[in-house]
């Protein structure tokens, strides 16, 4: 188990955390590359159905990243994810899944740094948290 490297699926918003992503590597921050980024628009449009899929499809995590509260460029999408995914978190257990594995983060268009530490805190939790148990049952 000592191999065992988590992937972590990212659903970021294109205004604000996708940008810090990419600042974070023009910036040569190190992070660990375990994420997989899924740009959207908003993240108030990221539907439960797409989290539960990227879970049963044997990702260990799913992060859920966008604008700080008060500064969507759509006005209150953060606010109905942050709604989605407390309803989510409370599903989670009926497929089999700990909630520890949907992350729900604000982080802003010059936030780089917390960008990379975000995914350098998620790693070790991960690794702690074991793999993923559709991921043993898949035949790759």
């Amino acid at each position: 188990m000592e191999d065992y490297q988590p992937t972590i699926i990212a659903f970021v918003c294109n205004w604000c955390t996708y940008t810090a992503a990419d600042l974070a590597g023009t910036s040569r921050l190190s992070y660990p590359p375990n994420v997989r980024l899924i740009r959207v628009m908003c993240t108030g449009m990221v539907d439960p159905k797409y989290v539960i899929k990227a879970l049963l499809e044997g990702a260990d995590a799913v992060l859920i990243s966008g604008c700080h509260i008060g500064d969507c460029h759509y006005m209150n999408g953060n606010l109905k994810a942050r709604r989605r995914v407390k309803l989510l978190k409370e599903l989670l257990p009926r497929f089999g899944f700990d909630e520890q594995r949907v992350k729900l983060t604000w982080i802003g268009a010059s936030d780089g740094i917390q960008f990379a530490e975000t995914i350098t805190e998620m790693v070790p939790e991960l690794k702690a948290l074991g793999p993923n148990e559709v991921r043993n049952q898949m035949v790759l």
